[in-house]
């Protein structure tokens, strides 16, 4: 039917083709009479897709207007969109009153109507919608005595469901359910729906984080096939496995990880030559040689395309009797590994490498924490007493401890000498209770026993990188573009009321550049602002199965080969690699065909992939974050302010948690927004708002579902008032 299809399409955009109906074209295509109803389908599935037109005398008619494109619409929450059109940069602008019945994420045909607004965004109207983006959404359901509502998680949808009585499924009053669309809002009717899972109370405990998975339709559960296939897998090692690979039992080699981990991937050994160089052996977890190509286990895991971790969950990649069990490099068990071995000399570089299959054997299981104090005690910091007998079985490693932290400041000192951007931007670490409620956020302290692993890491990822990219060996490579022009020229109209600049020329826009402001800004009250502007302007990393460099650590080549547990890439390209070892790095083409074709493909799914898992984690730390602030309305706190947007400004707290002032919040006085300075100014005083500013704020709302903070100015009369109340209380 699709050769057909492709006739019919041919026929009618041929250059000498005039409108006609569809007995007029079958006539002329000489379409049998039992091929008839076929054909009408074929009209009607091309009239669908937009490919022809129907006009009101029943005329067919090609669709050679140039200002029809197709793509995905993204709403706001406002009721105004962006079309992203696949392979563009720029997105179309369609107004709320443009949306024509799309919803947030449906695929639709929009029509250019020319026309630019204030950010210079091309705009357009959708003409048809194409595919519904969703036809599932999850909300809390609000129940009356005939009827009822759900109100939809996504505040992007722009409808609340309509329910029937005879659809309610058994839910109740404020439960969060997950609804089934029967009927899509149009012509000012809401949508409609139907009931078809009762998640539990909004405050049932991990009803919030149940939520998000069936928001975004996660893989929560194993099929029972894809468990079955993990339990029939026998982990022991036998003699066979011991062929072709590099006995490293004996070689010292550490895990050093957060305290809660449990798949540990990459252990790590360092050890110093009578020359001066340093050997470096980073050892991963060799999952490909147990996911086999084509299996259950591999099906599932291309599906998943990477871990996620939520607040009190991780959906793995993998069954845990994988990855928390025979994949896991676990202290004192024999393992199976892929081994980069690297010999580095006292500048950095890497002078000799080789990759190979090994069997190793981890020493010691070591905590992020606990290397810390062994760098500070070999650094010649005055510990505790509690924190030195913590650490008193590890001292018959000072040696090699302190040939590990001397490699790893050497390899930093080059990557910073290089351009590689330090983003300083604080993670939050959100305590939980046994309920899972929130009860404490705080920054996430990094500290160099995390940059020890990072640094070795980093160069793993490298020099394989770099060594399948001479092979020319079907890959997927870890991509970081150089950042747009246009991008940068906006950071600077900021950077430049600050006294900074990027310097740049069009032709050669270097990290450098970048790295000289972060390192200006270190210590000073803007670095974070500037540091997440900067992170603003780059360009987002991505999977791809052509290398590209990686702009943020300033890398030729680069790709993801330490965590195969966790991160479909890295397994893809282990099971290259093995492929490679395997035959003595002589494939033949149809093998590398083969593979290529796997890697653009696996490139895609699991940048799509790792975007949505970015999104669920973010959502999950929105969600904590604004359930442990809503016992805390009233509180005054002083923050920064972070970003300023035309509808008002965002302050961070010293503890990471972000809240938006409202205009209406700024107090009695209208404000201009200044888009090139990033800058508030009253109409009629001197205040003015600006990015980096401390203010003091007073917390005004905090909601779980809506996954919102709302915040107001303190201003200084208050602050005074109570100061001299405090004084004359005194």
């Amino acid at each position: 039917m699709e050769d057909q299809k492709q006739k019919v399409l041919g026929f009618i955009e041929d250059e000498n083709y005039v409108p006609m109906k569809a007995k007029e074209i079958a006539n002329l295509m000489c379409v049998p009479k039992d091929e008839y109803a076929e054909f009408i389908q074929i009209l009607k599935e091309l009239t669908d897709e937009y490919k022809i037109c129907i006009n009101r005398k029943s005329k067919y008619s090609p669709i050679r207007n140039t200002n029809y494109k197709k793509g995905i619409i993204r709403i706001n929450e406002k009721g105004f969109g962006f079309v992203k059109i696949e392979g563009e940069d720029e997105e179309i602008y369609i107004s709320g009153k443009n949306t024509n019945t799309a919803l947030n994420e449906d695929e639709v045909v929009v029509e250019i109507t020319d026309v630019k607004d204030g950010a210079n965004h091309t705009e357009g109207k959708v003409v048809k919608v194409l595919k519904r983006g969703k036809d599932t959404i999850v909300g809390i359901f609000e129940p009356s005595r005939n009827f009822g509502f759900v109100v939809p998680d996504d505040k992007k949808f722009g409808s609340d469901i309509f329910i029937s009585k005879n659809n309610f499924c058994g839910a109740k009053k404020r439960e969060k359910v997950v609804v089934k669309i029967t009927k899509y809002p149009e012509n000012g009717k809401k949508a409609e729906g139907k009931i078809i899972e009762v998640i539990g109370h909004v405050d049932m405990a991990g009803v919030d984080m149940m939520s998000l998975v069936k928001e975004y339709d996660l893989p929560y559960d194993f099929p029972p096939s894809v468990l079955d296939e993990a339990r029939g897998i026998d982990g022991k090692i036998t003699e066979e496995d011991f062929k072709n690979r590099l006995d490293l039992r004996d070689t010292l080699l550490f895990t050093i990880d957060g305290e809660d981990a449990k798949d540990l991937d990459d252990a790590v050994s360092v050890s110093k030559n009578d020359s001066g160089t340093y050997n470096l052996i980073v050892s991963i977890a060799d999952v490909s040689h147990y996911v086999k190509s084509g299996s259950e286990l591999d099906r599932e895991a291309i599906l998943r395309g990477t871990s996620i971790y939520m607040m009190d969950r991780v959906i793995p990649m993998l069954p845990k009797e994988l990855s928390n069990g025979i994949c896991s490099l676990n202290a004192g068990e024999d393992r199976l590994a892929l081994s980069v071995l690297m010999e580095i000399n006292k500048n950095g570089k890497v002078v000799a490498s080789d990759i190979r299959k090994s069997v190793i054997n981890v020493k010691e299981r070591m905590s992020y924490s606990g290397v810390y104090k062994i760098v500070r005690k070999l650094d010649g910091e005055n510990l505790t007493d509690e924190e030195l007998e913590s650490i008193e079985q590890y001292s018959k490693y000072d040696k090699d401890f302190t040939e590990m932290i001397e490699l790893a400041r050497i390899l930093k000192a080059k990557r910073v000498k290089e351009g590689a951007l330090d983003l300083d931007i604080p993670e939050s670490k959100i305590t939980l209770d046994e309920d899972g409620i929130a009860i404490d956020v705080n920054k996430y302290e990094i500290n160099f026993a995390n940059e020890i692993i990072e640094q070795f890491m980093l160069t793993a990822n490298e020099v394989v990188a770099e060594k399948f990219y001479w092979l020319e060996a079907p890959f997927i490579y870890r991509v970081h573009e150089t950042p747009d022009p246009d991008k940068i020229d906006e950071l600077n109209k900021f950077l430049y009321n600050i006294g900074y600049k990027v310097k740049y020329n069009k032709d050669n826009i270097h990290p450098k550049a970048f790295a000289d402001v972060l390192e200006k800004v270190k210590g000073t009250p803007e670095e974070m602002v500037v540091s997440n502007l900067v992170l603003r302007t780059l360009k987002v990393a991505r999977y791809e199965s052509t290398n590209k460099g990686h702009f943020g650590i300033a890398s030729k080549y680069y790709c993801h080969f330490t965590s195969p547990i966790r991160r479909y890439p890295d397994l893809f390209i282990h099971r290259v690699i093995s492929k490679y070892l395997d035959f003595n790095y002589n494939l033949d083409e149809d093998i590398i065909n083969k593979y290529s074709e796997k890697a653009a493909k696996y490139a895609e799914s699991s940048s799509e992939r790792e975007k949505i898992a970015q999104k669920v984690e973010r959502e999950s730390e929105d969600i904590k974050k604004a359930e442990y602030m809503m016992d805390k309305i009233g509180n005054e706190y002083e923050g920064i302010v972070s970003s300023i947007t035309s509808f008002g400004i965002f302050v961070e707290l010293e503890n990471t948690i972000e809240g938006l002032i409202r205009f209406e919040n700024l107090g009695n006085e209208y404000f201009i927004y200044d888009p090139d300075r990033k800058i508030l100014a009253g109409e009629h005083t001197n205040n003015v708002y600006k990015i980096g500013q401390k203010v003091n704020i007073r917390v005004i709302e905090a909601s779980k579902e809506l996954r919102r903070i709302s915040f107001e100015i303190v201003k200084d009369e208050e602050l005074k008032s109570k100061s001299k109340d405090v004084e004359e209380t005194a």
